[in-house]
């Protein structure tokens, strides 16, 4: 019953958001990672490999376990579907961008590059690629291995991306230690990132447009992000990416959309204003899937 733990997830998800009084699985998974980093650390592909063979294999263990225990019935299913809304981001992810209007300073928690020195327009700009971006990796792929493969699906997926995001860097420090961890996460978010970038067209009748959202997504130097960047940037008329400073340094990237290269904060409502149709379609994919799979058991 892995789509009715889905369709309880995502409407947890966006009814409560993170529960406040529990610590994060990501949090522990980000604690782990930063403890065997402490202690086993070497700048070799190897320790890097055992870092995500470890995590992975105790999130497993842990989340096929705990599917197991509370098995399928409806107690369990409705208990499996609380525990999953937390590796679905979408109210977090939602607030955290919208917040951006108000505070432009808190985009610095949201985003890797150098924020010290960034204009306006690139405040929203960064806001609207992480919003993109994330409703890839914090909405869409953990929900498609949520439904695929049930609530251990869902956060062996979060494991791997927890580790991309904390040493998948192609920097001095990471190149070697956290290139296992980038290549695994690119694999993982390869389907859920074109996922992403269709429903983003499809939300706002921009169909016609999926041919460039697909050659503008594949010069983004991550074979995933551009996608949902590229589509989210057609569908809005103006122009993201471009060159960007990380750690002090510009990095030439393409651009991806076309249009304006002023971006405002109507920019921002605008991307944001596409969620409740995300969750009306989602809710309603997921409904017809389950009332189909229960009509024909």
């Amino acid at each position: 019953m892995h789509i009715l733990v889905s369709l309880i997830a995502y409407i947890v998800d966006r009814a409560i958001g993170e529960f406040s009084f529990i610590t994060h699985p990501v949090v522990w998974m980000g604690r782990y990672i930063s403890w065997f980093e402490n202690r086993f650390y070497k700048d070799e592909l190897l320790a890097g490999v055992w870092l995500w063979v470890s995590l992975v294999f105790i999130v497993g263990v842990l989340s096929c376990s705990i599917e197991y225990l509370l098995g399928n019935s409806w107690l369990g299913i409705l208990i499996q579907g609380v525990i999953a809304s937390s590796a679905i981001a979408s109210k977090m992810l939602y607030e955290s961008v919208k917040d951006i209007i108000k505070n432009p300073n808190h985009i610095k928690y949201l985003v890797s590059r150098d924020t010290k020195d960034l204009t306006p327009s690139d405040i929203n700009k960064a806001s609207i690629e992480t919003y993109a971006e994330n409703l890839s990796d914090g909405v869409i792929a953990p929900l498609f291995y949520l439904l695929l493969f049930g609530l251990c699906g869902a956060f062996v997926y979060k494991a791997i991306n927890t580790l991309d995001s904390m040493v998948g860097y192609r920097n001095d420090k990471y190149e070697r230690f956290g290139k296992f961890s980038a290549k695994a996460d690119d694999i993982a978010n390869f389907i859920p990132s074109r996922i992403t970038a269709l429903l983003i067209l499809l939300l706002n009748f921009k169909l016609e447009k999926l041919p460039q959202s697909i050659k503008q997504g594949s010069k983004h130097e991550s074979p995933n992000a551009g996608y949902p960047i590229s589509a989210m940037g057609l569908t809005l008329n103006v122009k993201l990416g471009g060159d960007t400073s990380y750690f002090g340094k510009i990095k030439h990237k393409p651009t991806f959309g076309e249009g304006r290269e002023e971006i405002t904060t109507d920019d921002i409502h605008k991307a944001l204003g596409m969620q409740k149709w995300l969750d009306v379609i989602l809710i309603f994919i997921l409904s017809i899937i389950l009332l189909y799979t229960l009509h024909h058991r």
